[in-house]
């Protein structure tokens, strides 16, 4: 009798983890919600920047091979049927190729610069080639599959020889050329400095993660597997970056990063949460959500603008919850698993500092921003994330060191705000400040773009949810 309660109490055991197996193998989609302006849509710079190649390339001839792209032929030592010495190569409007057979362009290309360069030949159609550049192949395009990129380091002034195999009729003399070691940029940052290694993949190319999907909604909108190339343009990066890998290596499921954000925008006015309340100051009534414009002198009645306190709130957000809601239609590739929202990150606050009743008034906003969001996302208790700003790093001062304190100050183990412990963190970002001589540019309010500054913010924004989280 024994052995057959113990024989059903193995059978229920194992039942029971082989359920759990299957409800784990289903568990939701995690859901991080980033929100926040022009450093948050992502400013920081992949390489130095591509520019349309023309003036750099010279005596160039554009030969017409016999038939398709044949891959073991050798195109040196062929005759070609035709050959011409285009009177534009690259620009806005290169001259045209002759039709039919197999293109080959050849010549010379020569930079300004001492440097490491990456080349980008073809648009659309056209990026289907192979391009050497002093023997060297430093693109691969086979057809269905993903430009591969190999940087060469030139000397300024060295004029060195190139030939581009093109593999389908689409050719043109179409290109992009990026000077790639230029510093603060993420390729020099990563593959110049060492920093940040787990970004690259085997053949040096960027990695792209299959557990972490990224969509933009009303800025940075790409939909993507999280890669480089999520921030304002494809050769930008925001914090999502860093953030993304620390919370895909955690989780088991997969992770979807919504990030819902717009430039130029402050918190006490453009973003104000719902329910905010009207506030005097200094003899002006300022906006409550919903009201126009930002500020009215009290006593008079103000004559309403084309915008209203608290809309980019709203525009951010509705967008965000459109997407959730047609969740299977968005991400098909996760049908049936559903999803929670897992966290929120914000990093806001360059235009609130210019002015000082702004400034004065972020404290009590940003705490009733945080729980706005959580109401307006049926999320009560989902950690929170907050960078500070960090301008000019421990020199901030004035209004944009008020609203760096009143940011630290919401955190919870600082306690003045109990319900807010163990569930809202702050980090500290004015020691990831880059000045313009280690930078892309010299344009402080995005952190000169820097692309290490965005990858420190990142990862340090992971790690506050991770420390809420566990």
């Amino acid at each position: 009798m024994v052995s057959r309660k113990f024989e059903l109490l193995i059978a229920f055991l194992t039942l029971l983890v082989i359920s759990m197996t299957c409800f784990s193998a289903e568990e939701p989609v995690k859901v991080y919600i980033l929100s926040g302006q022009s450093n948050m849509v992502g400013i920081g710079q992949v390489t130095g920047g591509g520019s349309r190649w023309g003036s750099q390339f010279t005596d160039i001839e554009v030969s017409v091979y016999e038939g398709e792209y044949a891959p073991g032929a050798d195109y040196n030592s062929l005759k070609p049927l035709k050959t011409i010495k285009p009177a534009s190569f690259g620009g806005v409007t290169p001259t045209p190729y002759p039709g039919g057979g197999t293109h080959v362009a050849r010549g010379f290309v020569t930079v300004k610069e001492d440097g490491v360069y990456e080349f980008r030949p073809g648009y659309g159609g056209s990026t289907v080639n192979l391009m050497e550049v002093g023997g060297k192949q430093v693109h691969v395009k086979m057809p269905e599959s993903e430009s591969e990129f190999f940087p060469i380091k030139l000397r300024g002034g060295e004029k060195v020889p190139f030939k581009i195999i093109y593999l389908n009729p689409q050719a043109n003399g179409l290109g992009w050329i990026a000077r790639v070691d230029i510093p603060g940029t993420l390729s020099s940052v990563v593959r110049q400095d060492g920093k940040f290694p787990y970004l690259l993949n085997e053949s040096d190319g960027w990695v792209s993660r299959d557990d972490v999907w990224y969509k933009g909604v009303i800025t940075a909108g790409a939909n993507k597997w999280l890669s480089v190339g999520c921030g304002a343009t494809a050769n930008s990066i925001g914090p999502e970056l860093g953030f993304g890998h620390k919370l895909g290596d955690y989780h088991d499921e997969p992770v979807l990063l919504l990030k819902a954000s717009q430039g130029n925008r402050s918190l006490a006015w453009d973003f104000l949460p719902p329910g905010s309340k009207r506030f005097e100051a200094d003899g002006f009534v300022y906006a409550g959500y919903k009201d126009s414009p930002a500020r009215w002198e009290i006593g008079s009645t103000p004559e309403p603008i084309n915008w209203y306190a608290g809309k980019q709130y709203d525009d951010c957000f509705s967008a965000a919850h459109k997407v959730l809601e047609n969740f299977e239609k968005n991400f098909p590739q996760w049908k049936g698993r559903g999803f929670e929202i897992a966290g929120f990150v914000w990093w806001q606050g360059h235009k609130d500092q210019g002015s000082l009743v702004h400034a004065q008034l972020y404290e009590q906003n940003l705490v009733h921003l945080i729980k706005t969001l959580r109401t307006e996302f049926d999320a009560p208790q989902a950690p929170f994330a907050i960078a500070t700003i960090g301008f000019e790093g421990w020199e901030m001062e004035g209004n944009a060191l008020t609203v760096a304190k009143a940011q630290l100050a919401v955190s919870g183990e600082k306690g003045k705000y109990p319900e807010f412990k163990g569930n809202v963190r702050t980090i500290e970002t004015r020691g990831f400040w880059r000045d313009e001589s280690i930078s892309p540019r010299n344009q402080g309010f995005h952190y000169n773009q820097n692309a290490e500054t965005y990858m420190l913010v990142g990862e340090a924004l992971g790690d506050a949810m991770l420390s809420l989280i566990k």
